[in-house]
């Protein structure tokens, strides 16, 4: 399985075997329709193309519904892509096809990609966590960024010096995040811990690749790791 699109719905909190509290992020993921299949011989990539939230025609634009209709499908509201090298049982998977919560399971770590939610322009204190000045005495440091670098050489404030800026409204993925529960019945995945995005913010929940269980980082470079054959034992016969 590659990965679904769901929709934040909130936090809340579920009790484990022991009694101890776990929070979770909500997440309902509606059934994901595979709309198309790109392979490597045809589009240079293999890679599945997921539908979901059915919607009327009129909701979309010609060159959107003239693509659903060249695939002789409904139409739907979102359309996401997902990579599907490294994955087994994708060639079992056919055109129409509907993939629900089910496709995860309990205890499995997936990795989490979502939008975080917009700060606007913030200070150096709440955008980097900085501690700022004294409040009183005479202070007039409070909040400022303070020192910004030397003054006739290098005569420049150096890049990514930390600035007050826009925060916030960026991609973020979090990793290896625990699946605590799934509830077919409610198309719903209960995720442990909070993940990025606004309530009713769209999410991606990914399903790491195995093939990076071969790989190994050398350098900052990811290279492929050769898996030894099993040496072959002395025959002990006469």
């Amino acid at each position: 399985m590659l990965g679904l699109r769901g929709k934040k719905r909130g936090m809340s909190q579920v009790f484990g075997p022991d009694g101890e509290m776990i929070p979770v992020t909500v997440v309902e993921v509606n059934p994901c329709v595979i709309i198309q299949k790109k392979t490597k011989a045809r589009d240079g990539y293999d890679a599945l193309q997921l539908a979901s939230e059915e919607v009327d025609e009129k909701c979309l634009n010609k060159p959107q519904l003239g693509f659903f209709k060249k695939a002789k499908s409904k139409a739907y509201k979102n359309l996401t892509e997902f990579r599907s090298e490294g994955y087994e049982g994708v060639d079992e998977l056919q055109l129409g096809q509907a993939l629900n919560v089910e496709a995860f399971s309990v205890g499995e770590k997936v990795h989490v990609c979502g939008t975080t939610k917009g700060r606007g322009f913030q200070g150096v204190v709440k955008r980097y966590g900085h501690a700022g000045g004294p409040g009183s005495h005479g202070s007039t440091f409070h909040r400022a960024p303070g020192s910004l670098g030397q003054c006739s050489s290098p005569s420049r404030v150096f890049k990514n010096t930390k600035l007050p800026g826009h925060m916030g409204c960026d991609r973020v993925m979090i990793k290896n995040v625990e699946v605590v529960a799934i509830r077919p019945e409610d198309n719903v995945v209960l995720l442990k811990g909070a993940v990025p995005g606004t309530r009713e913010g769209m999410l991606e929940i990914f399903v790491p690749d195995r093939s990076f269980a071969t790989r190994e980082t050398v350098k900052g470079k990811t290279q492929e790791v050769p898996v030894q054959a099993e040496a072959e034992q002395p025959s002990t016969e006469a």
